[in-house]
């Protein structure tokens, strides 16, 4: 499937475009931040196996983000490689205040 999008540049005023929803931006960043704890703790405890709940979690929270509160598809679906990007530069831009929480 051919991308649309020449950039990711191109691409993330359109990702933004499908969290307008503050709760489905929060879901997302609570996601986010729970998959990095989830490694630290791998990290730490060595317990590998637990790395299989990275994406259970870290897209668990962004789908009932988008089914529930945006009401729209989510991007992944489509631009899986943009929208998984799009998730962690999201998740920087909260934490720096360029997007509300």
């Amino acid at each position: 499937m051919s991308e649309p999008y020449a950039s990711f540049k191109a691409f993330y005023p359109f990702y933004l475009s499908q969290h307008k929803d503050r709760i489905c931006r929060r879901l997302h960043f609570f996601g986010s931040a729970l998959v990095l704890a989830l490694i630290v703790y791998v990290l730490v405890t060595g317990r590998w196996e637990s790395l299989l709940l990275v994406p259970v979690i870290g897209y668990g929270f962004a789908w009932v983000g988008h089914f529930f509160f945006e009401k729209n598809k989510p991007a992944t679906f489509t631009y899986p490689w943009y929208s998984l990007l799009g998730d962690w530069v999201m998740f920087k831009d909260i934490l720096i205040g360029k997007i509300k929480f």
